[in-house]
């Protein structure tokens, strides 16, 4: 690909609700299992954020696009089209978020799709949005865009869904250009593992078990791991060497060096593995920001850390930037990209 044959970041946008859970009262909703000392230091979140009633999954797209249209000062009638990284817990079923958050951002001449691969939709559109540009002649300008507030289906008292008591509320969008002439997105690598496909999910809503009055004291609090021993025995055997595998491949095809990283925008996680994987790729602390503030809004983390560490300076103008993520089903995904002008 040559220079004047790339895909640039223009900019990002973030929306956060008003309204936080702390610490102390998720130990609260445990019900004694969890204290709010293991909350934070074991678990990493000191607090995270809860939708409030304005606060939709499409709505909450719009106002991240917004705030990024306005934060850059992108016309949205430039925009060609919207990728929708938004979750399938939304407003209305069967409605297509990408489109409801195109004719509200006012990008009047886009088309949109939504895509769906848990966290790891963004990495996997920003590769789709590349792919798309580069091919298609017709599409210069894509926001990449969505919201998250899979947190209202925890139960805290089911002591396996632990690892996701972090599940947080946002939006969060990126707008690319074609031959943008700086902050170029290079290479991504994605892989599944289609053997826990079935392993998480919320357990009651769809055609296998629909709502009744039954189960529906239930029903909207059923994420659940719905098989926890296979979940964790393959998990310990596969994940981390996926997501090595898929970091060294996504510099591999950037044609650069993983030792290059400069920064990295990755999922909120626990505290021990986040640190553990900073010193895996011998980076330090301060080349990555923990959401121990935040807590995990899906695939929204790698908008919200690259957005942080601009305003905070971690990122510069030649910095090499990977964002990574991990998703139910299983996925893993990585990518590059190259800060500054070309």
């Amino acid at each position: 690909m040559s220079s004047k044959d790339h895909v640039g970041i223009v900019g990002t946008g973030i929306y956060l609700p008003d309204t936080v859970l702390k610490a102390q009262e998720i130990a609260h909703l445990t019900e004694g299992v969890w204290t709010e000392e293991n909350i934070v230091e074991k678990l990493g979140i000191e607090q995270k954020y809860l939708p409030g009633t304005k606060d939709g999954t499409q709505q909450m797209g719009v106002f991240a696009g917004l705030n990024a249209l306005k934060q850059t000062g992108v016309d949205p009638k430039e925009i060609d089209l919207v990728l929708c990284v938004g979750e399938e817990w939304k407003e209305y079923p069967l409605t297509t978020s990408g489109i409801y958050i195109a004719e509200n951002i006012g990008a009047d001449n886009a088309w949109a799709i939504d895509v769906q691969q848990r966290c790891c939709s963004t990495i996997a559109a920003l590769k789709m949005a590349k792919d798309m540009m580069i091919a298609d002649e017709d599409v210069n300008t894509v926001m990449v865009v969505g919201g998250y507030r899979n947190g209202d289906f925890i139960d805290y008292t089911d002591k396996a869904m632990s690892m996701m008591y972090n599940l947080s509320a946002g939006g969060g969008a990126i707008i690319l250009k074609k031959n943008y002439g700086r902050n170029v997105l290079l290479g991504t690598h994605v892989m599944t593992d289609g053997s826990l496909a079935r392993d998480v999910g919320v357990k009651y809503g769809g055609t296998c078990n629909p709502i009744n009055r039954d189960n529906l004291s239930i029903a909207y609090k059923s994420l659940q791991i719905f098989d926890p021993i296979h979940m964790k025995n393959r998990l310990n055997e596969v994940s981390m060497k996926n997501w090595i595998h898929c970091i060294d491949r996504a510099f591999e095809k950037s044609n650069m060096s993983r030792s290059e990283m400069g920064y990295l925008a990755v999922l909120h996680f626990k505290k021990s593995m986040h640190f553990g994987m900073l010193d895996l790729l011998g980076l330090k602390a301060d080349q990555s920001i923990y959401l121990s503030k935040y807590g995990h809004i899906g695939q929204i983390d790698q908008i919200l850390s690259l957005q942080l560490a601009l305003e905070q300076g971690k990122v510069q103008d030649g910095t090499v930037v990977s964002m990574i993520a991990a998703g139910i089903g299983y996925a893993w995904a990585a990518n590059v990209i190259k800060w500054g002008v070309i």
